[in-house]
């Protein structure tokens, strides 16, 4: 995988996954709301921690810098 997450996005998006999850647990929200918090807090926090959203790959964008495309 290359890297299309960069720069100041990444901890953005691991703050703000990490928020959907807490609002998922913890808000009394009906299950099928809860239930959609946590899964967009999951993908936040697994495509913030990876530095890959395939997403953007698929529209062609990245928010790395142009010498850290590399593969990890």
């Amino acid at each position: 995988m290359t890297c299309n997450v960069g720069g100041v996005e990444r901890p953005i998006r691991m703050g703000i996954g990490a928020v959907a999850i807490l609002i998922g647990l913890f808000a009394g929200l009906s299950t099928g709301m809860a239930g959609a918090a946590l899964a967009v807090g999951a993908i936040l926090l697994l495509t913030g921690a990876v530095g890959f959203c395939p997403l953007f790959m698929l529209f062609g964008i990245s928010t790395c810098p142009s010498g850290a495309g590399a593969k990890k």
